[in-house]
């Protein structure tokens, strides 16, 4: 799979508000882009659900500055995360925490 893919899909979507997430690949770099907005490192490797558990009080607790991070939250919180793992989902996860 190519990365950036993953990544403009994610940013599309916060931009349009109009959309899902639709896979893992997503998810790991929206868990890192959310964790970087929080100022939280998680420990990796994570496995999807481990993944899912480290971010589920972030978004309750982070204060959304935009529609952009709104939209972002909304969709994590949507996100029935899988148990498909490999990892490039771990290279799209540092993508997420290197971006803001």
């Amino acid at each position: 799979m190519e990365l950036i893919l993953a990544k403009q899909s994610i940013e599309i979507k916060c931009r349009i508000r109009a959309s899902i997430m639709m896979g893992n690949y997503e998810f790991y770099y929206a868990g890192g882009l959310l964790c970087a907005l929080a100022g939280q490192q998680p420990k990796q490797p994570l496995k999807p659900r481990e993944l899912y558990t480290f971010v589920q009080p972030l978004l309750d607790a982070y204060e959304t500055k935009n529609e952009r991070e709104a939209y972002l939250v909304k969709m994590i919180q949507e996100y029935k995360v899988s148990d498909e793992y490999d990892a490039q989902m771990e290279e799209l996860l540092a993508m997420g925490l290197a971006s803001e």
